[in-house]
């Protein structure tokens, strides 16, 4: 007998579902997807500039810096914490080393460039989000502490990982002056044919005791958990929202949002900064590799509001946000 539970029931599971009705694909769905649409151009290989991060040195609690170095991987420098969200720098987001999604860049940042990283935040276990191989190597180099959702650790400890904390819906632990929130999204999880929902997926919740809140949202659907992180955590400063893998609607638009819906987040958490990932490094779907940039600047051009932005970041590049204090 499979039991479902919402996330937040302290009973064990051996399959979660989302807050809201979200439907499963059937295999005649995925057939449809596979093989009877169709799939616009990407390159094969995109040449793109490698940064060495800036590097904050003064433990700064007064500005966050952060650098997309590709996909979701996202180093955040805060309060003297060097953390990273679902690292992957494998050549293919796939089981195997040969076959699957493959890279079509360089990441923005090297591996041998980034700093010590103390805390790695992985949203959920698909293979564009937990690579296991980058988990190992950052094992290696810096042992950092991983944060992930129930049930992930069976799989980690299978690779000898031991540095690590499970956590349901909502429960938080303080690092280094950072209240850090597990928190809901619309998404699914699975390795492989047999596991569906068997983990537990979800976003990250960053908060200080200054007021600043910044959002890691993971990989995700629109859906109304947005209003609810609002509502218990508060309004969102600097957001870092999926903008690709959307294509075909019918088919993603439970599990992923596309621009438009991301735009709608970005509003409905009140983010004063939102910045784009999920997009131009694994071909995934089937909207073309140049599509969620350029959509989400064309529909950005159009909204009116001086008191925030929403932008697709280059690759690599240090920005600064100043924290909610000094603005």
């Amino acid at each position: 007998m499979i039991v479902f539970h919402f996330a937040g029931c302290s009973a064990p599971a051996s399959s979660f579902k989302n807050l809201e009705p979200t439907p499963n694909k059937s295999f005649v769905d995925i057939f449809r997807w596979r093989f009877l649409g169709s799939r616009d151009d990407w390159p094969d290989w995109v040449e793109s500039k490698q940064y060495k991060p800036e590097i904050m040195r003064n433990h700064s609690t007064t500005e966050i810096m952060y650098s997309v170095v590709n996909h979701s991987t996202i180093l955040i420098q805060w309060h003297g914490l060097n953390i990273l969200t679902d690292p992957i720098y494998s050549e293919r987001s796939s089981p195997l080393s040969w076959i699957g999604p493959k890279r079509v860049r360089k990441p923005g940042i090297s591996f041998d460039d980034l700093p010590p990283i103390d805390l790695v935040l992985i949203s959920h276990n698909h293979y564009d989000h937990l690579d296991l191989e980058t988990l190992k190597r950052l094992q290696k180099r810096d042992n950092p502490e991983i944060l992930i959702g129930l049930e992930n650790g069976h799989l980690l400890r299978s690779e000898e990982i031991e540095n690590y904390k499970e956590f349901d819906w909502w429960d938080s632990i303080d690092k280094g002056g950072l209240k850090i929130t597990f928190v809901p999204a619309r998404h699914w999880s699975a390795r492989g044919l047999f596991d569906r929902k068997e983990t537990l997926w979800g976003g990250f919740s960053l908060q200080d005791d200054q007021g600043t809140h910044v959002y890691f949202a993971g990989d995700t659907g629109y859906g109304n958990f947005f209003k609810k992180i609002v509502n218990i955590l508060g309004p969102v400063h600097l957001s870092f929202l999926p903008i690709g893998a959307y294509a075909p609607r019918w088919f993603m638009k439970y599990h992923h949002m596309d621009p438009e819906d991301a735009i709608k987040a970005h509003k409905v958490i009140h983010s004063r900064r939102s910045v784009g990932v999920h997009f131009e490094t694994f071909r995934l779907t089937d909207e073309s590799y140049e599509a969620p940039r350029q959509t989400l600047n064309e529909l950005w051009s159009k909204e009116v509001d001086p008191k925030s932005e929403f932008i697709a970041p280059e690759f690599g590049k240090t920005y600064t946000f100043k924290s909610i204090g000094n603005l």
